[in-house]
This record gives C-alpha cells, structure tokens and sequence, in this order.
C-alpha cells in the first residue's frame, strides 16, 4: 500500500512478520476465522465487532489490533478506537483479559476461548480534535444509514502467530447500502441478509477497503483490467459517470506507458466526498492498495478541481502495482503491524511511483512539456523546505522517529527527483537506450508480490545490471547525504534553472494558503509550516509556526480573518501593518509595510544552442522515442 496526500485547506506490505505461534501443528486446513461486523444495530456510532477464531490449543494468546499499516509510514495506534473488549468461554462466560498496550489484548484460558467481541469508534469524527489524527483515506466513517467506511485494518484484528489462516467477513448492512471493494464476495446481502467476504489470510482483509454507500458506481475496460468507480457524495452532487471519461482516458493511458508490466486484472477505485466539517474527513488524498484506491476529497469542489485532483491521486496509486506492491523488499513482504522495521527505499516505492505519474502524462500526450517541467520545478521547490543533508535511505529505514518522519513528505518531492536523474543518467549512459522504466521492468521480472529483494542488496544490484556511475549515484545522493546538482543532470538534456520571483497574494499562493486553523481551535490561526513563505512574511520577519494573534490590533480568530484576507485584495504596497505573534510562548510584535508579496521559485527553461545529442536525449526521456 501507499499513501499519496494533497494539500488542501478545509477552512482557510505481502505477508507478515510471523509472531511465536499460538496453535501447534494440530492446525487443520479448514481452519478459518470468522469475523461479523454489524453495521445495522449502531450504538452510540459504534460499530460492534464478532469474532470467532476456532479452537485454541495454547493456554493463552493475544490479539492485536494494528499501530502501523503498510504504506502509511506512521503510528496511528488504531487500537485507541477499540472499546468494550470481551473474550468469551464456550459456555458464554467471560475470561480474563488484560491490555498489554493501546492495541494488543492478552486473554487467558485461550484453550476454552470461543470469540472475543469489541466495539469501534471511528476515525472520522476525531480528526478536528487530535494534533495528529489518522488521516482519512487509512481511516474509518460510521455514519448510521448513509455510509461506513472500512479501513478493516481499523475494525478486523488478528490473533498471535495466525496471520496466515483463512477469514470470512459477514456484514450486515442497511438495505440501502451497497458495497464496493475488491475483496472477493462469497454471497450477497439480498440472499441471506449478509455480505460473506472472505481472504486467504489476514493482509487480504486488511488490503481490500470495503466502502458501503447507497449505489453510485460504473465500470469499464482497460486493456484486460475491470475498472470500477464507487462514488459516495453526501449531497448528491456527484455521480460516478461524472469522473468515467477522464478516468478512463488517464487509466488508459497507463497502461499504454506500463506495457508489459501487468499487476492485477480488476481495480477499484473509492472516492468518499466530504462535507468538511467537526464530524467528517479533512485529511485529503489517497491510499492505495494491490487491487484498489480509497480516495477522499471535499464535496464542494468543481467537478473540474476533482478530476484534476483525482487524476493525480489515481496516477500515483495505480501505479504501485509496479511497486512495492511487485519489487519491494523483504521488510515490506514480511511486514509487522506492531512492530514494523521499515525498508530503506522509499525513494523507490513512493518516488519512483509519483515519478511515473508524471511522466506518462507527458508521454502519452496528456500533458504538454512546459506543464510537465513546472511540474518537476515545483517539486525542486518543495524539496527545498526538506532537510537536503538527511540521506535518504537512513530518512525510510527510521521514517517513524524524529526527525526522519517530519521529512516523509520529500519522498513525493525528492523522490521523484531522485528516479527523474536516474532516469536521464541511464539515457545518457545507454545511447538512449535504457531509462527507470525499463529498470522497473526488468527488476519486475526478477522480483514480485511473492518473491522480495535484501534490503542491503537491491542497490548493488541495480549498478550491476547498469553502469558504475549508476552506483556512485546512489551512493553519493540516496544512501549519502550530498545534494544533487539538478542543474548538472539536467543539462544532460539541454534544460537549464532559473530562480524567478513570481507574485502571489498575501495569504495565499493561487489556491494554496499561506495560513490555517489548529485543529479543535478556532481561535488559534498559524502560519503553515512545510511550504515556502512569500515575501510579504519573510520581510515582515514572520515564520512557519507562528500562531497570528492580531493584525493591526484586530484579535485573529477563523471569523475574523476572513474579512481581512478580503481587505487585503486591496493593499497598496506601502500600507503599513502591525502583526502581532505568537512563537515558542512568546509574544512577537512584528511591523512594517505589507509590500508587493513575492516568493522566488525554480523554473526549468532550455538551454540555448543546444546540441543535436542532448534534443534527442531529452525527447527519448520525456517522448521516449528518437527524433
């Protein structure tokens, strides 16, 4: 799985690293975990869960609910969401359960244990109220009647040592509710009152998002691929044949890009639209599965925003099939939900991926190559606010801790970066012939969902099946820490950087805000870190971080920033303002004249006099054919 984020303001791996076992070989093959999720009797937007394991042979076992899931690259601890936890005896008394930690259960007597039940809250609801909330598309909706989404790694849990034995899902829903997923459906809700799921082990489960909502879906062919949209959109605003034509032409176009490489035969995508509110999803993106997209986006955007946005996001996760969803490495196959090792290769599954994404929109004539090479400057602009000295490889293998984790958004910048000079080194290495997505193929070949890579090895691998200067690249600028020269990469090309101040406004870059409201604080107004402030705050000496206490000695709440961001539509430059802020609880007092507010970015533009040799290099990467 893969996480794939956007910026958006609301109001301004696979098999799994096994445990000591709890059953001996007694196990037999039908051996199967049933697990009901009642989604019609509701308490208190709870959701309760059943679960009945088969027979133990072990004195006591412990049942875990997942701190970490694949492709999220963050503890989101979903066992905080569980409460009421019961185990219960063949005779329908209870047996001593005591709690190891927020996600794990030990129970006693597990020989003469019958099910456990729990019930679970949603994620939803919560996310206005924590500093770091689960974000939406790895997290779970509860709506009565209207709509449930399952992130099962959030409802479903798993007993020590049995990840690989079979479960079977029953669902009970409302009769107006209608599923969508990818998990394979054993009978249907209209038979027998349930929605009978099942999975050979428990990553199925957790790698098929189930998203329940009245009907609003359509599918189509793409080159031998079932592809199927499911829409959920409170308000009725949207239906799934709104998103069918662009959707299908991107998907299209993929796999034209892709060839030969082919990982999955169905795919579905599930758009959940939020009314954005206390009570409804802010965190906007997706997350990709093997067979499967969850995407969650604001209801009220133009149609023509989504499909912009959701073509990003669908890109980026289709795409992963190639990886790590098929070459990845052995920490990601092996993959512990609560103990997680994490790989050293982000820079292949995520950048890699979002590289892809963008480049197969220019090759295939979606995209012309001014948009493409803005696209490749704004992320030189972005990996600027990263920490450029970290080396990349040590920033994934500890992308859980401080201070790797406050860099994970750099995969999508640098990362792609990263496979963009690899991919013009190969051309140039090769005569032309040779670029990332031919290495992808051909470590494709060699590599899939069964069979992983050494996490130490893949790299040495790499420069044997391409050229030296291809490992002292990597060991230079993945796995050391000195900055590339983009500018020497791209020359090889005939592109040159330019640095351009361009004009923005105040408070905002186009769409994009310079400020945002805290989470559960209305009253509390910052200045967003992670993005590259305009002059109007750097002249002013303001920074990322600073929570806005008044302006010109008006007190800043979300009410009353409103009418002075409208204000500042007509500010002449050499209007004098008073900012006062907060940082590191201190009070700043800080003064001057709001000015022409500019921010200089990166700008990728040709080269003059350019040779014969680097047009066609350039036209092999971004064309991939000779003149």
């Amino acid at each position: 799985m893969s996480l794939k984020k956007i910026v958006l303001s609301s109001t301004i791996l696979v098999l799994f690293l096994s445990c000591s076992t709890s059953r001996t070989n007694e196990l037999k093959k039908n051996d199967i975990i049933v697990t009901k999720i009642d989604l019609v009797n509701i308490e208190n937007d709870r959701v309760k869960i059943d679960i009945n394991p088969g027979k133990f042979y072990s004195t006591n076992t412990s049942f875990f609910i997942p701190k970490v899931v694949p492709g999220t690259y963050s503890a989101d601890n979903y066992g905080q969401y569980i409460e009421d936890f019961r185990a219960y005896d063949y005779n329908g008394k209870q047996l001593k359960v005591s709690s190891k930690n927020i996600n794990v259960w030990f129970i006693e007597d597990a020989k003469n244990l019958d099910r456990i039940t729990y019930y679970v809250n949603d994620t939803y609801d919560t996310e206005t109220e924590k500093v770091e909330p689960v974000f939406s598309p790895a997290g779970t909706n509860i709506d009565q009647n209207k709509n449930f989404v399952l992130n099962l790694h959030g409802f479903v849990g798993y007993f020590e040592g049995l990840q690989e034995i079979p479960y079977e899902l029953q669902i009970s829903s409302p009769e107006q509710l209608r599923p969508s997923t990818s998990l394979t459906k054993v009978s249907n809700g209209n038979e027998n009152g349930l929605d009978t799921f099942k999975g050979a082990r428990y990553f199925d489960i957790i790698d098929n998002p189930i998203m329940y909502s009245p009907t609003n879906s359509t599918t189509f062919d793409v080159n031998g691929i079932s592809v199927s949209i499911s829409v959920y959109s409170p308000n009725n605003k949207y239906s799934a044949n709104d998103f069918r034509p662009s959707m299908e032409k991107m998907m299209n176009a993929q796999k034209e890009f892709l060839g030969s490489i082919n990982g999955t035969s169905k795919y579905n995508i599930l758009l959940y639209l939020s009314e954005v509110n206390k009570e409804d999803a802010t965190g906007f993106g997706a997350l990709e599965h093997h067979t499967s997209t969850l995407a969650v986006l604001p209801e009220q955007m133009s149609l023509q925003d989504l499909e912009e946005t959701l073509i990003d996001l669908v890109s980026h996760e289709f795409f992963h099939i190639v990886t790590p969803l098929n070459v990845h490495s052995k920490e990601i196959q092996y993959f512990s939900f609560n103990e997680p090792i994490m790989s050293k290769h982000l820079w292949m599954y995520e950048g890699t991926t979002e590289y892809f994404a963008n480049l197969f929109q220019i090759q295939q004539n979606l995209i012309d190559e001014k948009d493409f090479l803005d696209r490749i400057s704004e992320k030189m602009n972005n990996s600027a606010l990263y920490d450029d000295d970290m080396s990349f490889t040590a920033m994934s293998e500890n992308v859980l801790s401080t201070p790797y984790k406050e860099n994970y958004g750099n995969v999508y910048e640098k990362g792609a970066l990263i496979s963009m000079c690899l991919d013009i080194l190969l051309r140039d290495l090769s005569d032309g012939e040779y670029g990332v997505l031919w290495l992808m193929k051909e470590l494709s070949l060699k590599y899939d969902h069964d069979t992983p890579f050494e996490d130490d090895e893949i790299i040495k691998e790499i420069t044997k099946m391409t050229f030296p200067q291809i490992g002292a690249f990597f060991a230079d600028h993945v796995v050391g820490n000195t900055p590339i020269d983009y500018e020497e990469i791209l020359k090889i090309v005939g592109l040159e950087i330019l640095g351009i101040d361009t004009e923005t406004s105040y408070f905002f870059d186009g769409e994009e805000p310079y400020i945002d409201v805290r989470p559960g604080d209305e009253n509390s107004i910052f200045i967003r870190e992670g993005i590259v402030l305009n002059s109007f705050f750097h002249d002013l000496g303001a920074q990322s971080g600073d929570t806005i206490k008044s302006i010109d000695g008006i007190p800043i709440s979300l009410e009353s920033i409103g009418p002075i961001i409208g204000q500042s539509f007509q500010w002449r430059p050499n209007r004098d303002i008073e900012m006062v802020v907060e940082r590191s609880q201190k009070e700043i007092n800080l003064q001057g004249q709001v000015g022409i507010p500019l921010v200089k970015v990166t700008q990728i533009v040709p080269l003059e006099g350019v040779t014969e040799k680097q047009l066609n290099l350039k036209n092999l990467w971004l064309k991939g054919a000779q003149l």
